[in-house]
């Protein structure tokens, strides 16, 4: 007769469920304010320019504090980093509705781009304490799925919202159920397992057991060594693709799509299509990962899964291109159809590779799993900026078509393919350099991170605010319903 002892208890699936809702609650606090834009501007009296600098300046904190926020969950480790930094953000989210001018939000925007930096650093640190190797695939790919399942149901859930108690108390909503959360992770969780009171022998036993990975992690390296070898460089370049093509689906996709088809009074919604996708995409790519690393493949579970992913990206975007050329596609709608496909199929592909990309930084990360990872999201957020701006300006002037856009990322992820080739956790640090030159090494790397993270983003806020506003005599001889309409454009932008 089996004890209780000898029936394995289940708490790291508990841990999976709680991070699924906390990367769920990340981009619910993102979506929040695009949805708010036209009420903000309407009460603080910020032109269009000026809150294009508000929605910029939370890129800014976020991908310069990856890194930091990364270490901070390494040396403090993720019960503690998270429960600071979601109750630091969520803080910042409620303030946000307590606003009364745009220097004010333009602060309050920064800082919690800051404090929600540390989000998915903290949840690898707490992926790599608490599971083994061989279910680090699905639990990544659960964790981001909902992210994008946040940013679809977000869609439909906050404007409905705002309509009912306002822009100003949805944000205190949304920061309170931060707040929430970061309350039970801080009972609940611990960074050890062993020091859970639900976790039994048999549990304990199987995470310590499959905590010892046949990679190069095992080794104990510096943070420096791992962010200055080939791996890392080749991880944040494929992210770097990735994120070029899948930010487009929270950018100028809707825009993009009302432009195209403008006869079709539904043709913005279908925008959320591609981020149904990408959910579905995280949870098959999580357990193709799992599945194959139990198989023995080790490190093919993250190779294959992530070739398979940017091959599906580059055919989605060669076909979407083609939506206004083939012959059978006759009407407005199958061609609307035939795009809002293909480039669904584009952005399936493409996050397919989020959970062998996150299980690599895992791999050769180890104890250092969260700066790690966070050095690679803060490349994928410069590509995710540099798309924002590419995007409008690869533009055909006179059809509209973004097929020369297209056809870059699609060249993009066809590089990540090759570089996937050469990705290999099994590849040992150069250990043949002097602790003087990794340093020396380590600081030029981040420094020019830093400076081509700044450039970036910071060319991307310039851009939505060079436009002068308009002067009191224009603004009063406007009529009411152009300037309604120039809010609107602006917002989707």
């Amino acid at each position: 007769m089996k004890t209780s002892q000898n029936i394995m208890s289940r708490q790291r699936y508990v841990l999976i469920s709680i991070l699924f809702f906390h990367s769920v609650n990340t981009y619910m606090d993102r979506v929040c304010i695009a949805s708010a834009v036209d009420h903000i501007m309407k009460d603080l009296s910020m032109t269009a320019e000026r809150m294009g600098l508000v929605l910029g300046i939370f890129a800014l904190g976020y991908a310069l504090f990856q890194v930091p926020s990364g270490w901070i969950a390494d040396k403090l480790g993720p019960r503690k980093a998270l429960t600071i930094v979601v109750s630091v953000w969520s803080m910042f989210t409620a303030l946000t509705g307590a606003v009364r001018n745009g220097v004010q939000m333009l602060v309050l925007r920064f800082l919690f781009g800051a404090g929600e930096a540390g989000a998915f650093p903290g949840a690898t640190q707490a992926f790599f304490r608490w599971l083994p190797v061989k279910d680090r695939g699905l639990a990544h790919g659960i964790n981001f799925s909902g992210s994008r399942l946040g940013a679809a149901f977000s869609l439909f859930l906050i404007p409905w919202l705002i309509m009912k108690i306002g822009w100003r108390c949805t944000f205190a909503v949304n920061g309170l159920i931060g707040v929430i959360w970061a309350t039970v992770w801080l009972v609940w969780f611990r960074d050890n397992p062993k020091d859970n009171k639900k976790v039994n022998k048999a549990e304990l036993d199987y995470i310590e057991q499959g905590r010892v990975s046949d990679f190069t992690a095992t080794i104990k390296s510096s943070f420096a060594e791992i962010f200055t070898s080939l791996n890392m460089s080749l991880a944040m370049l494929q992210y770097f693709a990735s994120n070029v093509t899948f930010f487009i689906s929270l950018s100028w996709l809707p825009k993009y799509i009302k432009d195209q088809w403008p006869d079709d009074p539904n043709a913005i919604y279908y925008s959320a299509v591609p981020l149904i996708f990408a959910a579905f995409a995280n949870w098959i790519a999580g357990t193709m990962v799992t599945g194959l690393y139990k198989k023995g493949f080790h490190v093919g579970s993250r190779r294959v899964t992530a070739i398979i992913g940017f091959s599906l990206g580059v055919i989605g975007l060669v076909l979407a291109m083609q939506a206004k050329n083939l012959d059978f596609l006759a009407t407005g709608k199958a061609q609307l159809n035939w795009f809002v496909f293909c480039f669904a199929l584009a952005t399936f592909g493409v996050d397919m590779t989020l959970s062998p990309s996150w299980a690599f930084c895992n791999d050769i990360g180890g104890a250092n799993s969260g700066a790690v990872s966070g050095s690679m999201n803060m490349v994928g957020n410069i590509g995710a900026a540099l798309s924002a701006i590419m995007f409008p300006i690869l533009l055909n002037k006179e059809t509209g078509s973004a097929n020369l856009f297209f056809g870059l990322a699609a060249g993009l992820n066809f590089m990540a393919i090759v570089i996937w080739c050469f990705m290999n956790p099994n590849r040992t640090s150069d250990k043949k350099l002097s602790l003087e030159a990794i340093r020396n090494r380590f600081i030029a790397m981040l420094t020019s991170l830093v400076l081509l993270t700044l450039g970036t983003v910071g060319y991307n806020i310039y851009r939505s605010t060079r436009k002068k506003p308009a002067t009191t005599d224009q603004t009063s001889q406007a009529d009411p319903n152009d300037v309604e309409d120039n809010i609107t454009t602006e917002e989707e932008k």
